[in-house]
């Protein structure tokens, strides 16, 4: 277990489930929130917790999750987010400003020339000027993003609750780069909204329920300047979203933030569940693994995935004591995991049964896969 020391470098969000994950699996915002509040009890928890209603996108989203007592919010402006602004040409990109909803933004195209362009930014060592076309590409790109935020932070704040505010763009086509990230940062302060930690979209893939795909080193770099960014316009927390079993990222974002990150790891304790089923009930697990194969195709399309049915092993191939290598494997790890909420759906009571039936080898299976998560962020 980790030692008592680590309570007061990690603040844990128990109950963190985004909507659209709550759809799939047919649970109300109420039953994420008592379920996680009461497992967090009976497991011996006293100390502080966090509640977090994920990828909210509408105004109905923040109703509910607010209406349950959520107190952490992460807006998912990420529909808004113009990825084509990256290789669009000067003249689609002035078309794009010019289409942006001025009337939240308060301004005019004239005026974000005016605020923004010839502007250098001093970063612990680093300078960073936006020139006039980065200044154009990032608000062709994000500025109808930044419109939603407010729109949706206001009607937050209009509510009279505590709450916390976080925003996420990490479900985008293309990276945040630098420059984008200051005149997200410097347009959320202007227009009046506080948020506590930001998810930019970082080079290379974060994908479910695998490490991370891509250069390290320019990650490295990457996760540098957003930090510094962080520190120098906030402070406030970068965000670092589908982090599960992110292992080679971890030493990389505690260094760059100096552990200010904030770390979501939601659907880890589902795949540690199916290794407890296939060492206990085989059969079930196999019937699970069909189930989820067949389900993948569509299961996957909002999700940022690349594991391929074909890569998939044969579960009726497998004998008994390999079944659990397939929670190891990358293809059907993803697979499994993008697939929980039709196999709760059908598989659901049997799953729990078995887990109900053996409780402590769960337990043990969770906390060696969290303490490999938590360890790195100990400080």
């Amino acid at each position: 277990m980790l030692q008592e020391p680590s309570r007061r470098t990690i603040v844990p969000i128990f109950a963190q489930q985004s909507i659209r994950e709550m759809q799939r699996t047919g649970r109300t915002p109420e039953e994420v929130l008592n379920d996680a509040t009461w497992g967090a009890f009976l497991g011996g928890w006293r100390d502080p917790l966090g509640a977090d209603a994920d990828h909210l996108k509408t105004k109905e989203d923040v109703d509910i999750c607010a209406a349950a007592g959520f107190t952490f919010f992460t807006i998912d402006p990420g529909d808004y987010v113009d990825s084509t602004a990256d290789r669009a040409d000067p003249s689609a990109i002035r078309h794009k400003i010019e289409a942006l909803p001025w009337e939240v933004l308060e301004g005019s195209p004239k005026d974000l020339e005016t605020r923004y362009v010839g502007r250098a930014f001093e970063l612990e060592g680093r300078t960073i000027t936006l020139d006039r076309g980065a200044v154009l590409r990032a608000a062709a790109k994000y500025g109808r993003a930044i419109a939603h935020v407010v729109l949706l932070a206001r009607h937050l704040a209009a509510k009279g609750i505590p709450f916390e505010l976080e925003i996420s763009v990490d479900e985008t086509a293309t990276p945040t780069s630098h420059e984008e990230h200051i005149y997200i940062a410097s347009e959320l302060r202007r227009l009046g909204v506080h948020w506590v930690s930001l998810a930019p979209r970082f080079p290379g893939r974060f994908e479910k329920g695998i490490d991370y795909i891509g250069d390290l080193e320019a990650l490295a770099e990457s996760l540098a300047g957003h930090a510094a960014i962080a520190r120098a316009l906030g402070p406030y927390k970068l965000s670092l979203h589908s982090g599960s079993d992110k292992f080679s990222v971890y030493p990389l974002i505690v260094e760059a933030t100096h552990g200010l990150v904030h770390l979501k790891t939601a659907g880890t304790s589902y795949l540690e569940a199916l290794r407890v089923v296939a060492q206990i009930d085989p059969p079930l697990f196999r019937q699970i693994s069909a189930y989820a194969r067949e389900r993948y195709p569509e299961d996957r399309a909002t999700y940022h995935v690349s594991a391929e049915l074909a890569r998939f092993p044969d579960p009726e191939a497998l004998p008994r004591e390999r079944l659990v290598d397939l929670l190891d494997d990358r293809d059907a790890r993803q697979i499994l995991h993008v697939t929980f909420g039709s196999v709760m759906a059908r598989f659901g009571e049997a799953l729990l049964a078995v887990l109900r039936g053996h409780e402590e080898v769960y337990y043990e299976a969770l906390e060696r896969h969290f303490y490999r998560h938590l360890k790195p962020f100990v400080q």
